[in-house]
């Protein structure tokens, strides 16, 4: 469990940091974007990272979509447990049931392995293990889990989106400034020409 805790800190402080670099070089990549019609000028280094930084989001995009599908897990089962609570709870006002029928295996969920004792709660054993507050803490826990794990997915894609696009308008304004001066570099040939055919044909007037 300590190593658990040390580990979800990294990630924390990981992803902290990478949401600072990542709104800093958005920030920075949106005002050479809006450049585009004035002095703009860029370079291989910086379309390299704003290219490096493309892949690493959607590479931790696609991570913590996995996270999420596996967050997701708990919950439901969670969920099940807590809803065969409800029904043994709504059982004892109502007892044409006995309740050591109502029952929750763990081993079918794949968490522990089906040789595995006690794997099944029934009846006052499963009512015991509802009304602890442990149960009811660790439930919110997975939910609180699973929502943060899908606002993450949800900021890595936005993230994403945003990169792409400006990685694609550097992209094409680097080619267009290319083209630029090259275009330049000609006219400025074509009038130097221009301007010494003229002083020829004056010098043999």
């Amino acid at each position: 469990i300590q190593l658990m805790q040390y580990v979800i800190y990294g990630i924390a402080s990981f992803f902290f940091l990478y949401g600072i670099i990542l709104l800093a070089e958005g920030f920075y990549t949106t005002s050479a974007v809006k450049e585009l019609h004035g002095e703009f000028k860029t370079t291989a280094c910086g379309r390299c990272i704003s290219g490096m930084f493309v892949f690493l989001t959607y590479v931790l995009g696609v991570a913590w979509l996995g996270v999420f599908g596996f967050s997701a897990v708990p919950v439901f089962m969670f969920y099940n447990i807590w809803s065969t609570c409800e029904v043994i709870k709504s059982f004892q006002t109502n007892v044409t049931v006995p309740g050591d029928q109502i029952c929750v295996d763990i081993r079918q969920y794949g968490i522990i392995p089906w040789n595995a004792v006690p794997g099944k709660a029934c009846g006052p054993i499963l009512e015991n293990i509802c009304n602890t507050n442990e149960f009811y803490m660790s439930y919110h826990l997975f939910i609180v889990a699973c929502a943060g794990a899908g606002a993450t997915v949800i900021a890595l894609i936005h993230f994403l989106m945003i990169l792409s696009s400006n990685w694609a308008y550097l992209k094409d304004a680097s080619k267009m400034q290319a083209y630029q001066d090259i275009k330049a570099k000609e006219e400025q040939e074509l009038q130097d020409i221009q301007s010494r055919s003229k002083e020829q044909l004056n010098s043999y007037t």
